[in-house]
């Protein structure tokens, strides 16, 4: 330390480009699969019949949802005669529950059952697109 100023830290400064993410490419390249399908082969119609019953699959368990929970409101009412004495809002419970409050559960439903069924076509694109055996 002979008098001399300390050396200044050198400070590079590096240049980064910005990158936009759009999300996974939409064109795919048809693999073997998908040319056993659009080709109408066997192993085609075996590849769309699994895909089409999974789907027929999550539309009767959707449907039996539906079914047991909306079905079995009248039937409570049956069996319980004193909750259509009951009164919520100013409106008798039937009402309430029939009316009003199956909407929404509707509504969920039907969101889980395009969510799921998105789910499973992407994995069926995914299994498509694996690279050839």
């Amino acid at each position: 330390m002979s008098g001399q100023p300390p050396e200044r830290a050198r400070v590079e400064r590096v240049r980064v480009e910005r990158v936009r993410v759009t999300g996974p490419a939409r064109r795919r390249t048809p693999g073997a699969r998908t040319r056993d399908i659009e080709a109408e082969t066997r192993l085609g119609e075996v590849y769309m019949g699994s895909l089409l019953r999974e789907q027929l699959w999550l539309a009767v368990r959707v449907l039996v949802v539906l079914a047991v929970v909306v079905g079995s409101l009248p039937l409570a009412f049956h069996v319980w005669p004193g909750l259509t004495g009951v009164r919520l809002l100013g409106a008798p419970l039937p009402w309430v529950l029939l009316g009003v409050a199956v909407y929404p559960f509707l509504v969920l439903l039907g969101w889980h059952y395009v969510r799921r069924a998105e789910r499973n076509e992407a994995d069926f694109l995914e299994l498509m697109s694996e690279v050839r055996e």
